[in-house]
């Protein structure tokens, strides 16, 4: 699947609360190749500053329009929340590699997904993909963990309770559900699988990333997961988002950001 670098339209630009924002465009070429995991590269203006792009996660693809999820968190969020609706953007995309789903969509497949503050972002896309066309049921729902600092922070937990997913939450000072970091939370419910899960899929810090990825190979269960690594070009183009592999260093813009957590090393 190619890239394309389009001019896009803003169809919607909606703050959801605080600092955090729901986008849409008008990108058919995009929207008809995504695959969950993967994201956009936004030019947020025609000036010098900032000088590189934005890359962002592809939250959802609804028909001819992708949407992304974002927080503002430095000039560039700043300046791409500013943005209207009818504005165009110059954007590259679908850039990366998304999780690999082959037979985890089957009927019969257990899925569990973990989320740590915005990699709630990747993850609704994923579970819109594991629930497509797919009746839940009750032995075989996507399980979802959201973790937050506290639940003023706490994202798209009812989002993912409308595709008929099971949410479970952690927050670190426990102002709702479970009282710890979210990967305490998974290591709890690990020791309780009845049958190992068909693939955990996970998104979020680092420190949370590595975890998820040392219960899952104590467990003996696959995970995939999508780092969260500063970006300059991209396009794989720069080596500035490298990672330490069993197979050598990789790029994160490339050949990531999902990488089966046999493989990374920490």
């Amino acid at each position: 699947m190619k890239a394309c670098q389009l001019k896009l339209k803003i169809s919607a630009q909606v703050r959801i609360k605080d600092n955090y924002w729901h986008c849409e465009f008008s990108a058919p070429q995009i929207a008809k190749i995504a695959l969950p995991g993967q994201f956009i590269d936004i030019r947020v203006n025609d000036l010098c500053e900032p000088l590189l792009r934005r890359p962002i996660s592809i939250h959802g693809v609804s028909r001819a329009k992708i949407k992304i999820f974002y927080a503002v968190v430095g000039k560039a969020t700043e300046i791409l929340a500013r943005k209207r609706t009818g504005e165009y953007l110059d954007i590259i995309g679908p850039l990366g590699s998304g999780f690999a789903l082959g037979k985890q969509k089957t009927v019969n497949s257990k899925q569990m997904l973990v989320a740590g503050g915005m990699g709630v972002a990747p993850l609704m896309f994923l579970a819109e993909k594991l629930t497509e066309g797919r009746k839940q049921r009750a032995e075989n729902r996507i399980t979802v963990l959201i973790g937050a600092k506290t639940k003023k922070q706490l994202l798209c937990a009812d989002d993912f309770k409308k595709l008929g997913c099971i949410v479970k939450i952690a927050t670190d000072d426990g102002s709702q559900g479970f009282h710890g970091k979210v990967t305490d939370l998974l290591h709890n419910l690990s020791s309780d699988f009845r049958s190992l899960p068909s693939a955990i899929y996970a998104c979020g810090p680092k420190p949370m990333l590595q975890a998820v990825a040392d219960i899952s190979n104590q467990r003996g269960f696959p995970a995939q997961l999508s780092l969260e690594e500063h970006m300059s070009c991209g396009i794989g183009a720069c080596l500035g988002c490298v990672v330490k592999t069993q197979a050598g260093f990789k790029r994160v813009c490339k050949e990531g950001p999902v990488f089966n957590s046999r493989d990374l090393v920490w």
